[in-house]
């Protein structure tokens, strides 16, 4: 697999170089340079196929050429071992949802890919790495999951102050052995502007080994493929055009729908649906990219993102076309009122629980239906499950609600943060220090 930058400047590299650099040196986002678009019998005959068996189909597509097959599957049968069920709501209404695996957000299917791919080329040479992450709420937990314990493999992570769920807080700052949680006092885009900062910093990169964690990271998108392609196993038998609303922040769980339309899957349409930070819709109107400066805080704090890192991307698996992207990606954003009243109205209709990025989604695809008509199958995409967001979730539909032991055992535990102020001379000094 060759990649390149989307800023078109640094050199092209492989797999295993883009996924332990992160990030270019020109400061873009490493995409793959060609798509092998999967054969007609795959897509023919892929109801009969395994989530798993799927997985590698679709990445063996992607990165057969650098994973011999049997290390593949073995990678694949490790990392993708839950399920991404897709739940009837209504009639032609499924809920993909994605938070079965063991931190219960969709960002396990990156992580744990990620992990097992890194540590798959670790085992060439004894050397070891350090991952800096950035989150605004499910990233942390999923990286933390899926790298503790790593051999060779140090985590530091960093997430806004107060702008994460206490659940997701303590997912990222209990466990410690190698991972290390740092406090914030900003903004989702502050964090990820410290990262990018540091891989950005030559005198930093001299010294240590730095791989990033982010969407940012080619690794993160290309599992996440998978459960498109899964869901459309399961749906594609209905006869009916499909659509896939995707709740955004920063835009990695739509770049890999698109890697999975590059690959052949047949897809009516994207839907972009945002909370108020509503950058891509905005552009989808005007052609015009404005970040938002700080980000807007919601009660969709996963997606509080002013300036999402792989719109480039989506971009560039677009051609880089405007009319390609207006025609394939149809945006839409809401306030906190319409959330909540959605989450409550869908509770009281159909005794579904939704977090408040699920009820984006599924807003995202009742508007697209109502403008465009509603002879489809809708796929609106569930990121994590509602227990994460539970005094928002029982406030709103007004239930007591039981959660799952492995999330409830997590508020007993102290959590363990460095608070940090924006200031990445201070970011700059702690890493010196803390990192191997």
């Amino acid at each position: 697999m060759k990649l390149y930058s989307t800023n078109g400047v640094s050199p092209e590299v492989g797999l295993e170089e883009a996924i332990f650099l992160g990030l270019p040196s020109d400061n873009g986002l490493f995409m793959p340079k060609e798509f092998k678009a999967l054969p007609q019998n795959f897509w023919d005959t892929i109801s009969t196929l395994s989530f798993q068996e799927i997985a590698f189909e679709v990445a063996n597509a992607l990165i057969g050429e650098d994973i011999a097959e049997e290390e593949l599957k073995n990678l694949i049968n490790e990392a993708i071992n839950f399920d991404a069920p897709v739940v009837e709501i209504e009639e032609n209404t499924y809920c993909l949802e994605l938070f079965h695996g063991p931190s219960m957000a969709f960002k396990d299917f990156g992580a744990r890919f990620m992990a097992s791919l890194m540590s798959y080329f670790l085992k060439k040479n004894d050397r070891q790495i350090n991952i800096l992450v950035a989150t605004s709420g499910d990233t942390g937990g999923a990286v933390a999951q899926g790298f503790f314990k790593t051999p060779n493999i140090n985590v530091t992570i960093l997430y806004p102050k107060g702008k994460v769920s206490e659940i997701q807080e303590k997912q990222l700052t209990t466990l410690g052995h190698n991972v290390k949680a740092l406090e914030i006092d900003g903004t989702f885009d502050d964090c990820q502007s410290l990262v990018k900062s540091a891989f950005l910093d030559q005198d930093l990169r001299s010294k240590f080994s730095l791989a990033s964690a982010n969407s940012i990271n080619i690794s993160r998108l290309i599992p996440q493929a998978f459960y498109y392609v899964y869901a459309y196993s399961k749906l594609q038998h209905l006869g009916l055009p499909i659509i896939f609303s995707v709740p955004s922040g920063n835009f990695g769980n739509l770049s890999a729908g698109l890697i999975a339309l590059k690959l052949g899957m047949p897809v009516a349409k994207f839907i972009a649906a945002t909370n108020i930070n509503k950058v891509v819709p905005t552009y989808l109107e005007t052609e015009k990219f404005t970040p938002i400066s700080p980000s807007l805080s919601t009660i969709s704090n996963a997606m509080d993102v002013g300036n999402p890192s792989n719109f480039p991307r989506m971009k560039a698996l677009l051609d880089n076309d405007f009319s390609k992207f207006r025609d394939k990606v149809f945006g839409a954003y809401y306030t906190d009122e319409q959330t909540e009243f959605c989450m409550k109205e869908v509770y009281q209709k159909s005794n579904y629980v939704m977090c408040p990025h699920t009820a984006i989604a599924y807003l995202g695809l009742k508007e697209y239906r109502e403008k465009f008509g509603s002879d489809t199958i809708g796929v609106f995409l569930s990121t994590a499950h509602f227990a994460k967001f539970l005094p928002d979730v029982e406030r709103v539909i007004g239930v007591k609600l039981d959660i799952p032991e492995r999330l409830s055992d997590l508020l007993s535990k102290e959590k363990a943060a460095l608070e940090m102020k924006v200031d990445y001379i201070e970011f700059k000094k702690y890493l010196e220090k803390e990192l191997v």
